[in-house]
């Protein structure tokens, strides 16, 4: 089966390990448990407590199985060993100045499993990393999305 790479940090990895790890060790079991003590109140097909452990049940292994393929399919972002601090990477942090409001944002370019943009974290699979990757400093470059727009790129590390 082939899977496409999925890019993550070091810490990022760890969170899916941890989660991974939890899921595993912890929530499956407390499902079991639920399970087991849903059974023991008797006729299943009227069951309310059966009907959500069996839900339960489901996100957790399908949480699993998506984790799974992603440890197996995923590419470390080495941010210690950046050749050129003027061009932009996966993982690394970009400040952005967009010409159309002039505001000035700073973004860590990561990969779609830990992307949060509140927080300064943008997919490398969204136009506007698309947009900037390879890039270099000083750069002006055309975001082509719905309502196109030009960023000019003012710094890497």
């Amino acid at each position: 089966m082939s899977e496409n790479k999925i890019y993550v940090t070091q810490e990022g990895l760890k969170k899916l390990q941890d989660e991974y790890n939890h899921l595993v060790h912890v929530v499956r079991e407390q499902v079991k448990t639920e399970l087991a003590e849903a059974r023991a109140q008797g006729d299943l097909s009227e069951n309310a407590d059966y009907d959500a452990a069996r839900e339960m049940q489901a996100q957790v292994e399908a949480r699993i199985a998506e984790l799974e393929i992603n440890l197996q399919n995923y590419v470390l972002i080495d941010t210690t060993k950046t050749k050129d601090s003027t061009t932009v990477r996966i993982g690394a942090t970009v400040q952005l100045e967009f010409l159309d409001t002039k505001e000035v944002n700073e973004y860590m370019i990561v990969g779609s499993t830990e992307a949060d943009p509140l927080n300064g974290k943008l997919s490398n699979e969204t136009p506007l990393a698309q947009a900037i990757l390879e890039h270099k400093v000083g750069d002006t470059v055309f975001v082509n999305v719905g309502k196109p727009y030009q960023v000019i790129i003012i710094s890497v590390k």
